[in-house]
């Protein structure tokens, strides 16, 4: 390949597109005034999303105005993910909602089902939190980095450990 003036060559494989921002269209988040379109998720605006963005579908996801994802997050959206306004999302974040079932014949048979996952307002989710199936975040809670999130937290808390815990009131 000759590289052509201006352009340096390329090598190796081609940078991954998640393809969650062509999925989710500008202007069709909270506060725009416009609804999202058919099998479409949405964003707010400011969105600042860094790749890699892994993710199922794409169109089950509602990100809130400002809201900031770091790099490697993983969004398995079989079911709904709402993100709130001005979350902070460390690296490596996993929300996920898909689940299996807990019978052994079922689960051979390739049955699974998908939770909700909700994350409130300025929430922040430190690097390599994991949010579970079926798992919310309150408003103005913080998620310390490593943290495995099984069940509801409440607004204005700080939560650590595995799984994550209420160590104190933030408010």
């Amino acid at each position: 390949m000759v590289p052509q003036p201006g352009r340096r060559p390329r090598h190796g494989p081609a940078p991954r597109r998640t393809g969650l921002r062509r999925r989710i269209g500008r202007g069709t988040g909270a506060g725009s005034g416009r609804r999202g379109t058919g099998r479409r998720g949405t964003r707010g605006e400011d969105v600042r999303i860094r790749p890699p963005l892994n993710c199922d579908f794409g169109y089950h996801i509602r990100i809130g105005a400002r809201t900031f994802v770091n790099f490697n997050a993983v969004f398995l959206d079989a079911g709904p993910i709402t993100i709130g306004t001005d979350v902070q999302i460390g690296p490596n974040v996993q929300l996920l909602t898909p689940t299996h079932e807990l019978d052994p014949e079922r689960r051979r048979a390739g049955w699974e089902k998908a939770e909700p996952v909700t994350i409130g307002d300025n929430v922040w989710l430190g690097g390599g939190v994991v949010v579970c199936p079926g798992a919310s975040v309150g408003a103005d809670t913080v998620v310390g980095a490593g943290s495995v999130v099984t069940k509801d937290l409440p607004p204005g808390v700080l939560a650590v450990g595995n799984p994550a815990r209420v160590v104190r009131k933030l408010r």
